[in-house]
């Protein structure tokens, strides 16, 4: 077979599998005996813009240009690879970097009428700064009170021992030895209010409030991760007093004997280390963690000086389901609400619970309202109705803190969570 009906059967075969790099840099090295040096610089453009460190492409490309580029140095980098529209760094003698210190860009230039920029910008973007690539986390300042927390009598009690009296006594806190520091890991079912919680706790002590979930730390790099991680942390030591909240941390420190990636397990250690205050000073830090399954998290992570604190957060009780029952009744049209037969109505609900029986009440009488032309009030049988169709969901998360509670109890961690059940009859 001739060179030519070989390099057209393989073009047609690239059309049908364009990221078939080894096709496409066959294709481009028979292009190259074959003379047709411009066809092989444009195959070979589109293999770099799909992988700018392969070696054989790179090779190719230095060939399809007479030598004029020298190939990049090897071995490629691990991390990502910063866009090639970046501008050139400058020289010992500050000038620009020529061709054999930034062979990519080089490549751009002689194939801009061949190939187009592996990204384009917008017009309006600012040019990157070299040394400022690190990412900005948001530092909020919490405007919310325990005050406004409607019951968990027993979370407060713990957490004004725990943070807030050292904070408002730093004399006593002196002579008592007491650290300005610590952790504290909030447990229960879903919509209880953790977060909610976590925001008063900022707000109370004055301080300011970073929340870190999963998507905040994970990075497709290797390495990545663990710098994310360590630049949180980071944010939240040049802020103290700051309250730094771990949500969902049973993603963050899930149990290393259970985890079967290894980059995981690295995270998972990197968690350890920044808590014990290795990577820098964790005075003036506030560790506050949430978990729906504390059973799944770490035990590392709970030994003293990390989240050595644990605290059972249950669903509101009829005092704190009136509260919350007015607060999302406030602003909206209501009559005739019997609210002591809805708070009887609505144990085992969550505040999230609470919220959408209330949204859905507020559905129903506008529903009415549009079908009869005549706009009415949320009444008492709204809310009744709601109360049939909005089911609790902490049930299925008590299901399963019951066997946890009577088969895994181990060192008395969920002792808390056994009298509750008790006092319920669940155990």
């Amino acid at each position: 077979m001739s060179a030519d009906p070989l390099i057209e059967s393989l073009s047609a075969a690239l059309d049908a599998r364009p990221d078939d790099l080894p096709l496409r840099l066959h294709l481009a090295s028979l292009l190259l005996d074959a003379g047709r040096a411009g066809e092989a610089i444009a195959q070979v453009g589109q293999a770099l813009a799909r992988d700018p460190g392969n070696e054989q492409a790179q090779a190719l490309m230095q060939r399809a240009l007479g030598g004029a580029v020298p190939a990049p140095p090897t071995p490629p980098p691990t991390g990502p690879r910063p866009p090639a529209q970046r501008p050139a760094p400058a020289g010992p003698g500050g000038a620009a970097a020529t061709a054999d210190q930034d062979p990519l860009a080089a490549y751009e230039r002689e194939l801009a009428d061949v190939v187009p920029p592996r990204f384009a910008r917008s017009g309006d973007e600012p040019e990157p700064v070299a040394g400022h690539e690190d990412r900005v986390y948001d530092v909020e300042a919490s405007g919310v009170r325990l005050a406004d927390v409607g019951g968990m009598s027993a979370v407060k009690e713990r957490l004004e021992l725990a943070f807030l009296g050292p904070l408002r006594n730093p004399e006593l806190r002196r002579m008592y030895g007491k650290s300005l520091r610590g952790g504290l890991m909030l447990y229960g079912p879903p919509g209880c209010g953790k977060t909610f919680l976590a925001r008063a706790v900022a707000g109370e002590m004055g301080a300011k409030f970073i929340s870190l979930s999963i998507v905040d730390v994970l990075d497709m790099w290797m390495g990545n991760s663990e710098r994310n991680l360590h630049e949180l942390f980071q944010a939240a030591r040049r802020n103290a007093p700051c309250v730094l909240f771990l949500d969902e941390v049973d993603a963050l420190g899930h149990k290393r004997s259970q985890v079967g990636s290894s980059s995981m397990r690295t995270l998972g250690n990197q968690l350890l280390a920044e808590l014990d205050g290795m990577e820098g000073s964790n005075e003036g830090v506030f560790v506050l963690a949430a978990t729906n399954t504390p059973w799944d998290v770490d035990p590392a992570l709970r030994r003293p000086g990390r989240l050595d604190r644990v605290v059972l957060v249950l669903p509101p009780d009829a005092e704190a389901r009136r509260s919350i029952l007015e607060y999302h009744l406030r602003e909206r049209p209501i009559a005739g609400i019997d609210l002591r037969k809805v708070v009887a109505a609505t144990e085992d609900y969550s505040g999230a619970d609470l919220a959408h029986l209330c949204e859905t009440a507020a559905e129903f009488a506008m529903a009415d309202s549009v079908r009869t032309g005549e706009v009415r009030m949320i009444e008492q049988r709204d809310l009744e109705r709601a109360v049939k169709d909005v089911r609790p969901s902490t049930r299925p998360w008590m299901a399963t803190a019951r066997n946890v509670a009577m088969f895994a109890n181990e060192g008395g961690v969920y002792d808390d969570l056994v009298a509750y059940l008790k006092r319920r009859r669940m155990l």
